[in-house]
């Protein structure tokens, strides 16, 4: 089986109860579940990690290097923030699709502009929980189309 890692950023922790109006009710453990479930029936093997750290997450992203061959990725508040982040993505050679739940585009301005997009195989947002199951199909055909290396 194919490994990818689906990596969680901050306050991803408290879906469900956070904002449902905005996050819907899901709880992060009820995606993840689903998301390895999908996985199977796609012939991946879908890890998934959080953290409410920076760091942490740069270290997580740099450790998927080694074993994953893909990553989907919602980076929370850090999407709009962190260089550190981009430059850990830019510099990891496999695939790494960016997520967020709600439209970002269609909330307060700041939440427009994301430092990690260019450096991203693809973005997904807007689509609630549907949104990391749209990642998983991308990412699933990226990989398949892709030429073997590993």
């Amino acid at each position: 089986m194919i490994e990818i890692l689906v990596l969680h950023g901050p306050n991803l922790n408290l879906l469900g109860w956070r904002e449902p109006e905005i996050y819907g009710k899901m709880t992060l453990t009820e995606i993840d579940q689903m998301l390895v479930e999908e996985g199977k029936k796609l012939g991946l093997d879908v890890r998934s990690r959080q953290s409410n750290s920076e760091g942490i997450l740069i270290d997580i992203l740099q450790e998927a290097a080694t074993w994953a061959a893909g990553v989907i990725f919602n980076p929370g508040g850090y999407t709009h923030t962190s260089i550190a982040l981009r430059d850990t993505i830019s510099a990891i050679a496999i695939p790494v699709i960016e997520v967020h739940l709600s439209n970002v585009y269609a909330r307060e301005e700041f939440r427009h502009h994301s430092t990690i997009s260019a450096v991203c195989a693809g973005k997904i947002v807007g689509f609630g929980w549907r949104s990391y199951w749209l990642a998983l199909q991308a990412l699933a055909g990226r990989l398949q189309d892709a030429p073997k290396t590993r």
